[in-house]
């Protein structure tokens, strides 16, 4: 009898065992993969992303924004010729000069809103260098080596089947907790490139005010705006870095539980900082 309730207590060992350690194995592995798809989406421009739905918005901006960009830039034009020519005391001092001038800004302002998606690509393309050599530079792994599983199951076979079993109900809760964690992540990645496409729909409207130094200031904004979602990609880089050297420092020992909680308050508090990236990349830039 004895002999018989050992094993089945050596098979319920067992079993529970083997449900944690699949259980810790998939949550560090849907988390590992999650946090590798957000470093490679981070480090790509519009065009990469999603080459169709950029190809979408480009249409849409050139054949549906860019007219009204036009015609808002007509608006400026005329509305800068005016002020040119009654700014030298009602045409008391006119110079012919300043006709040389209105066509030069006009045709600087037109030049803009021809070539905006060439402009607002080069500025992703300079925020995709920074993202890529911050990359390079980022050392460390979010995941947990095999050495480190197998301690665990160690320290798991050692432990009662009272104790084990709290574990397995813990492990599932925490599991499904970083499922929940991963699709936040992801959504947040998502979220940034789908507001820079909105963004960039709506690129020839702010591209048609430079013509004028009083409207002005919503192109400059507009720029401002674009550069603060562009490195908002390298703050979102610098997130997973700081995670990855916070996971490591994360010890693995007796209390498993408690380690892998501690790992679930850092990715709790990584999924806040990257909601927090767009603000402080905002706020850096002075956009608003």
């Amino acid at each position: 009898m004895d002999s018989l309730l050992e094993k089945l207590t050596d098979w319920l060992k067992d079993m529970l065992v083997g449900g944690i350690m699949d259980n810790l194995t998939s949550t560090f592995s849907t988390l590992n993969q999650k946090i590798g798809e957000v470093t490679a989406q981070v480090a790509q421009t519009p065009d990469q992303f999603q080459p169709t739905v950029y190809n979408l918005i480009r249409n849409l901006s050139e054949n549906v924004i860019l007219p009204i960009a036009g015609i808002i830039l007509t608006f400026i034009a005329c509305y800068e010729l005016i002020q040119l020519v009654i700014a030298h005391n009602n045409l008391a001092n006119f110079e012919t000069w300043i006709f040389f001038k209105w066509v030069f800004k006009t045709f600087v302002a037109v030049t803009l809103i021809t070539n905006t998606f060439n402009i607002t690509m080069a500025v992703f393309d300079v925020a995709q260098h920074v993202v890529n050599q911050s990359g390079a530079l980022i050392a460390g792994s979010t995941a947990v080596d095999g050495s480190t599983l197998d301690t665990m199951r160690t320290t798991l076979e050692g432990m009662d089947v009272g104790p084990l079993f709290g574990i397995f109900l813990q492990s599932f809760a925490v599991k499904f907790l970083f499922e929940i964690l991963s699709i936040l992540i992801w959504a947040i990645v998502y979220g940034r490139m789908i507001e820079i496409y909105l963004t960039i729909s709506l690129a020839p409207i702010p591209f048609a005010t430079f013509g004028n130094r009083e409207q002005s200031m919503i192109g400059q904004n507009y720029l401002r705006s674009l550069f603060a979602l562009g490195f908002q990609g390298f703050l979102i880089m610098v997130c997973v870095a700081i995670y990855a050297a916070l996971v490591q420092t994360v010890s693995f020992s007796s209390d498993i539980m408690g380690s892998l909680w501690n790992v679930l308050g850092i990715t709790l508090l990584l999924a806040f900082t990257l909601f927090k990236t767009g603000s402080i990349a905002r706020s850096v830039f002075h956009a608003h």
